[in-house]
């Protein structure tokens, strides 16, 4: 069963906290330069905390689907654990000092979320998994 606040399922509301806070870091990768690095580890290790919630109500959400899309839903979480763990290792290398790796890790975690979002999106909006039309 979905969890569900006022009605709304909150998976969904949640993903935005991961993909804004990675998609935030990745900007400042890009343009920031140096100047902006804490910032970007900071909002890699928020997006990586915020995850967490965001799977939990997720595999939630995958225990209402039908088989056929249990399976797709699957290579969703699949793509979205590992986008999590690489931006984990990520934060842990830019903590070191190593922002090179971290930077890399970092694109390699964004490539594995774009991946994830695309694969839900295709549940929700073209399987039309978990939408209710009441």
């Amino acid at each position: 069963m979905a969890i569900e606040v006022a009605g709304h399922p909150v998976h969904p509301v949640l993903t935005d906290l991961p993909i804004g806070f990675w998609t935030s870091a990745w900007v400042l990768d890009l343009i920031g330069g140096e100047r902006h690095a804490p910032s970007a580890q900071l909002l890699t290790g928020l997006g990586v905390l915020s995850a967490l919630p965001t799977a939990a109500t997720g595999g939630a959400d995958w225990r209402s689907l039908s088989r056929r899309d249990r399976r797709l839903g699957l290579l969703h979480a699949a793509a979205n654990v590992t986008a999590a763990a690489l931006y984990g290792a990520s934060w842990l290398a830019r903590r070191r000092g190593d922002r090179r790796r971290g930077l890399v890790l970092g694109h390699l975690g964004a490539t594995a979320a774009t991946i994830g979002g695309t694969i839900g999106g295709e549940l929700v909006f073209r399987r039309g998994a978990a939408v209710r039309m009441d």
